[in-house]
């Protein structure tokens, strides 16, 4: 069963990157999922598509545009799929959207997206092309 979004789509867009379940550990005193434990599977998501298109090491260096839409309970799946927005010399703009299929009902739901920055680098850490796919 899919559910829409509060941004009207209706299916993730972009492609499965990171799928994980919640547990109680990741949570705040309401029961619900920290929004930053979600932030940072999304950041994990989005530097394995980045890597991908670098062909090689990338950073992150800014995270902007997040939207949460709804709480993400306990036990609920994860799935993070990302898509690219832009590529840049030495950057690469990501768009990370999360659905969860909640345990109890199997509704599948968008609980948030944002847009995920990173930079290639090379074994220095210092800023490098982003090799293109030939």
């Amino acid at each position: 069963m899919h559910t829409a979004s509060p941004s009207g789509a209706s299916q993730p867009t972009g492609t499965l990157t990171l799928q994980t379940i919640t547990m109680p550990a990741d949570t705040n005193p309401f029961g619900d999922i920290f929004g930053g434990w979600v932030m940072a599977q999304m950041d994990i998501a989005g530097a394995i598509h980045a890597n991908e298109v670098a062909h090689g090491r990338v950073a992150t260096v800014a995270v902007g545009s997040m939207v949460f839409m709804r709480p993400v309970p306990v036990g609920a799946i994860i799935s993070c799929y990302t898509s690219t927005l832009r590529i840049g010399n030495t950057s690469i703009r990501v768009k990370v959207e999360v659905w969860i299929k909640d345990f109890l009902t199997h509704k599948i739901l968008q609980v948030t997206q944002g847009e995920y920055i990173y930079v290639a680098i090379d074994e220095q850490g210092q800023k490098r092309p982003v090799l293109k796919s030939t």
